[in-house]
């Protein structure tokens, strides 16, 4: 008899799974160790009350979903915490659509793990949850997460400006987007 998997789905080096409450400690202690790496495009809990506060919204609200990317194996072990992989503002009917945000943990950058996740939480997206348009909103500096966006096959759609308040300012973003068609 097959094995049950841990995993809403999984490639080759990572599966994906939903926040958990039990996740704090670990995901607390990984945004920390990457505050450098984060600066100053994102800022994800660093302690484990904040952690509890953040996961709460994305469990207990309908319009968003967390997922957590998981290394299978790895040197800081099975099932450790890569990354994340948020979708906002999840709209249901004739849109079918939610706002992709994302971050990799600084043990995790740079070796296509992320690239991995994002891929299965679009395909997760476009099958089980039934949607048919996410979109990435990126400052333009941030050429890591751009470049994470268009290898997972996004289209630049768009420029805003002062579109999100972060880090103090109110911040241009580019808009990426794909669709299940574009998946397809």
């Amino acid at each position: 008899m097959p094995h049950a998997s841990r995993y809403l789905a999984e490639g080759p080096r990572v599966g994906i799974r939903h926040f958990a409450y039990e996740d704090g400690a670990e995901f607390a202690a990984r945004a920390r160790e990457s505050k450098d790496l984060h600066h100053p495009w994102l800022f994800p809990p660093d302690t484990a009350d904040g952690y509890t506060a953040y996961a709460a919204r994305l469990i207990e609200d309908r319009t968003r979903a967390g997922f957590m990317v998981c290394e299978k194996e790895s040197e800081h072990g099975d099932g450790a915490i890569a990354g994340f992989i948020n979708i906002n503002n999840i709209v249901e009917g004739g849109f079918q659509s939610g706002a992709l945000g994302y971050g990799a943990f600084a043990h995790a950058a740079g070796r296509g793990l992320m690239r991995e996740g994002l891929d299965l939480v679009v395909g997760y997206a476009f099958g089980a949850m039934r949607l048919h348009r996410l979109e990435i909103n990126v400052q333009p500096g941030n050429a890591a997460s751009i470049a994470l966006a268009r290898s997972c096959g996004f289209r630049l759609e768009g420029f805003s400006p002062a579109m999100l308040f972060i880090d103090g300012a109110w911040r241009d973003h580019e808009r990426w987007a794909i669709t299940a068609e574009m998946r397809a």
